[in-house]
């Protein structure tokens, strides 16, 4: 933990220096050279101007436009340094070129392709994330952390191969400490065995010198998007994914991490609910190429991608469509939102819908509140116990405006709610990573799995009915937030979409 802070601070304070050196500079500048002021205001004019002409969401682009026409100087230098990093970012050039050479692994099935001509939310999800629909799988649904993680340990074992291994947090403790075990046998036995997780999200819980540590037991390892004293500014894209792909046989994902509170052995908020999703067939070849291409991005290690994945024998079953696409803020598109939006829009019945935050823009408002209006039974599971008080308090400015137009919210009492799902019609279902706020949908790198008429759909819509049961209904009454929090919540909302 002391080397935690310790390394945090060394990162605060590089970032602090590059911020005030930055501010000091162009202050003094434009106290001494009015032209300088002049240049600022309309670079920030342009840049606002640009944030209009190409904005995928003026939910998402309004706190830059505001900060920037109000401080034409610290809002120009802020969005230059934090906001408009794609282009800028070196690392983030080297996964956008490794995402181009990996297309051409990402290869649809012509006869697949001709089933779905009429299918718009698969013809979409294939057209803009790439990753093509298979219809030879089994899939396996665990409505708990725990549940999930015994499975994951058991096929584990049984690799022979290789592991690819891709979270957003690893913690030490019984979920990590009994993979690793697995993972440094596996090495050992010759099974190649790469491990990849987020800076930031294990900056409290990894040292520094971790991947060292792993790679003293023959696994590889690569830390993405390393928060460093010069660089660490730019760390709004993180790796929120959770992959685990085994012997390109097997593939886990779904919204638990690797830490002990995901499987309720350390209890932080009550409860913690969240599960885990197994893809045995085709489908699990996207997975392989999702985690390849960041991998490469990073090391690159990989000519050919073809050695890592297995061919599953043809069924003569139609086992249903499964996807498991990837969701990236190097998109022009907002995939991620849009899949979500697709399944709103399209609904006749039923829309059930669990998500740790909510924290959304005008388009998902208006269509959960479309959708209650034309008679659709749209429910929200949020988390009854929050994991960060400031966040939750976000997510409750929404409640009221939903809660008005038809849209019933559920509190789930007896702790937090992790799982990020879509369950509509009883025929179609997402499971991911990908939550309903800004980060996921517009800064991270993410990944979901679509199902339709698959038969764990069945298992999905018991565990939400199970879920609602223990969760209870926000009244209109107390959706309606007293006046001062709601001048908060208000300027919550406004800055949301830095946060």
């Amino acid at each position: 933990m002391l080397i935690s802070i310790i390394r945090g601070a060394i990162v605060l304070i590089g970032l602090a220096l590059q911020i005030l050196l930055s501010l000091f500079t162009n202050l003094y500048l434009t106290d001494h050279v009015a032209l300088i002021n002049v240049i600022y205001r309309i670079v920030g004019l342009l840049i606002t101007l640009g944030l209009i002409r190409n904005s995928r969401s003026y939910s998402y682009t309004l706190p830059w436009i505001v900060i920037i026409l109000v401080f034409p100087l610290v809002g120009t230098l802020l969005y230059i340094i934090i906001g408009y990093n794609k282009k800028r970012s070196r690392r983030l050039k080297s996964i956008l070129k490794s995402e181009e050479k990996s297309s051409k692994y990402l290869i649809q099935d012509e006869s697949i392709r001709k089933e779905i001509n009429n299918n718009s939310r698969i013809r979409y999800i294939t057209d803009y994330t790439n990753y093509p629909v298979t219809t030879n799988n089994d899939v396996s649904y665990y409505p708990l952390g725990e549940i999930a993680f015994k499975e994951m340990i058991k096929e584990l074992k049984k690799a022979n191969k290789f592991i690819f291994f891709e979270y957003f947090i690893v913690a030490p403790g019984k979920m990590w400490n009994s993979i690793l075990e697995i993972l440094k046998e596996k090495a050992k036995q010759g099974v190649e065995v790469r491990v990849m997780y987020d800076d930031l999200g294990c900056f409290s819980s990894l040292k520094s010198s971790y991947p060292k540590e792993l790679e003293k037991y023959g696994i590889k390892c690569v830390v993405f998007n390393k928060l460093t004293p010069v660089s660490g500014i730019i760390m709004n894209n993180r790796d929120h994914r959770k992959i685990l792909v085994i012997d390109g046989k097997v593939a886990f994902s779904g919204g638990i991490n690797i830490a002990d509170e995901y499987i309720n052995e350390k209890v932080k908020y009550g409860h913690w609910k969240d599960n885990g999703i197994k893809v045995s067939g085709d489908a699990v070849w996207n997975y392989t190429v999702m985690f390849l291409t960041i991998w490469n991005a990073f090391k690159k290690t990989d000519s050919n991608y073809e050695k890592y994945k297995y061919k599953y024998p043809k069924s003569k079953e139609h086992k249903g469509y499964v996807i498991p696409y990837g969701e990236t803020p190097l998109d022009e598109e907002v995939t991620g939102q849009n899949i979500y939006l697709n399944i709103i829009n399209q609904a006749n019945d039923y829309v059930y819908i669990c998500t740790p935050y909510l924290i959304i823009d005008t388009d998902m408002i208006n269509a959960l509140t479309l959708a209650a209006k034309r008679g659709v039974d749209v429910r929200i599971i949020i988390p009854g116990i929050p994991d960060k008080k400031i966040v939750y308090s976000l997510s409750e400015s929404y409640i009221e405006p939903l809660v008005k137009y038809g849209v019933k919210v559920y509190r789930y009492t007896p702790g937090f709610v992790h799982s990020k799902m879509f369950l509509a019609d009883d025929n179609i279902a997402t499971v991911g990573t990908i939550n309903l706020d800004y980060r996921s949908l517009y800064l991270h790198f993410e990944c979901g799995l679509y199902l339709e008429n698959v038969k764990c759909i069945k298992e999905i819509k018991n565990d939400m009915i199970d879920t609602l049961d223990k969760s209870k209904e926000v009244s209109r009454k107390e959706a309606r937030p007293p006046f001062l929090k709601a001048v908060r919540q208000a300027i919550l909302r406004l800055v949301a979409p830095l946060m």
